[in-house]
């Protein structure tokens, strides 16, 4: 049987992980000195608790090292495997360079086909999910990795941000003329692409924000059939309202509400939701 891993900035829905047998490996999460790591030592719930204490440090994440990635595969997959690893985009991350490294250590031991996603969030979840479907029809791994290729170009990811003040902290987001914006209080709109997130538009209003990703998705991916993710940092209302919202004006075949992970909350904040827009045919 295919293993399937993919890391922690990926936002795999409840459920998927005993569904489609998907496995995340953590990443780590650094409050000063002290390191958590992802799952094991840090919940949802306790990763804000600590955000909210302003006495702590801002929050930073590393990747997954090539160590902790050959450890990983060791401890959960057996020799003679064959393990699909499907990471969060490359040019943001260096978490799929770590795969890759230790795919290379352990050749001969374990069979590690790597694939940079180009994505995040839910577009790689859904990737997994195709992979694992992909697989249980009898397909071979270089006909799924054939097919994840077509559709990278057609997985948007489009982000609407409260605040500006993580995207600033972190430094992961580019040229966002943060300082002016956060004066003004506008809300940043940010599209993930072909491994990238540029912002793409600032709003006023969170009503308007909401409106603007959803009309952005429209113009990406008209009428054609989509499967909808929803993801939300600790703002599951805000998460519902786009829900509802984009089920009247997208083609949507399936659709799924998942919280942000705290790699993506940490670099876009609290408050942040976004639409996870993924080809269905």
């Amino acid at each position: 049987m295919m293993r399937i891993v993919t890391d922690g900035a990926v936002d795999v829905p409840a459920g998927w992980g005993q569904e489609f047998d998907i496995n995340v490996i953590p990443i780590n999460v650094h409050f000063g000195e002290k390191t958590y790591i992802q799952y094991v030592d840090l919940d949802f719930d306790g990763f804000y608790k600590l955000v909210d204490d302003k006495s702590n440090p801002f929050p930073k994440t590393s990747q997954p090292s090539p160590h902790q990635f050959v450890e990983f595969y060791k401890k959960n997959f057996q020799p003679g495997d064959t393990i699909l690893s499907i990471h969060i985009t490359s040019k943001l991350s260096g978490t799929y360079a770590s795969a890759v490294a230790a795919a290379e250590e352990l050749k001969g031991t374990y069979n590690v086909v790597t694939f940079d996603s180009l994505g995040g969030s839910m577009g790689t979840a859904f990737m997994c999910r195709a992979a694992r479907e992909m697989e249980r029809a009898g397909k071979s791994v270089q006909e799924i990795i054939s097919h994840l290729e077509t559709l990278r170009s057609k997985v948007f990811i489009i982000l609407t941000l409260d605040t500006l003040e993580y995207a600033r902290r972190s430094g992961r987001v580019g040229a966002l003329s943060a300082s002016l914006a956060s004066v003004l209080n506008l809300k940043p709109i940010a599209l993930l692409k072909d491994g990238l997130v540029e912002t793409v538009d600032k709003v006023r209003t969170r009503k308007a924000a909401l409106a603007r990703a959803i009309a952005l998705g429209q113009e990406l991916v008209g009428d054609k059939p989509v499967h909808l993710g929803i993801v939300h940092a600790r703002d599951i209302e805000s998460g519902k309202a786009l829900m509802e919202e984009a089920k009247k004006h997208f083609n949507v075949k399936s659709v799924e509400l998942t919280d942000l992970s705290i790699s993506l909350a940490i670099n876009f904040g609290p408050g942040t939701v976004g639409l996870v827009l993924y080809p269905a045919d």
